[in-house]
C-alpha cells in the first residue's frame, strides 16, 4: 500500500471556498487501477491559517505515479481554481509506503 498526502495551509476566511471546491469536484480516482480510498482531512487552526490534508491510498506507488500522469489527473486538477489568496504557501506533498496496518473488525 502507498499513501499520498498533500498538506494545505488555508488563510482565514477562505476555508468555505476550499472545502466547497473539494466537495463539488468531479473525482476520477475510482477510474484508476490501484485506487483504494480518498479522504480530505480538516486540521487545527495554527493561529495563522487552517490546516488541511488530502489523503489517497493506493495499492502501490506505481499506481499512484500512473495517476499523476493520467488524463483523469489533468482533468481533476484543471477544475481546482481558487483565488491565490486562499493558500498560505504551496501545498506540501508527502508519500509513504505502508509498512504496517491494523484494521478494526468493525470496519
Amino acid at each position: 500500500m502507498y499513501i499520498a498526502m498533500n498538506r494545505f495551509r488555508i488563510n482565514h476566511g477562505y476555508e468555505p471556498g476550499f472545502e466547497q471546491l473539494w466537495r463539488e469536484r468531479e473525482s476520477r480516482l475510482s477510474e484508476l487501477k490501484g485506487f483504494v480510498a480518498f479522504r480530505l482531512l480538516k486540521g487545527p487552526d495554527d493561529g495563522e491559517c487552517r490546516l488541511y490534508a488530502s489523503h489517497t491510498t493506493w495499492e502501490t506507488q506505481e499506481d499512484f505515479d500512473a495517476w499523476t500522469q493520467s488524463e483523469q489527473f489533468k482533468k481533476a486538477h484543471a477544475q481546482s481554481k481558487l483565488p491565490k489568496e486562499t493558500y498560505a504557501g504551496h501545498p506540501v506533498f508527502e508519500g509513504f509506503e505502508v509498512l504496517l496496518q491494523e484494521l478494526s473488525d468493525a470496519h
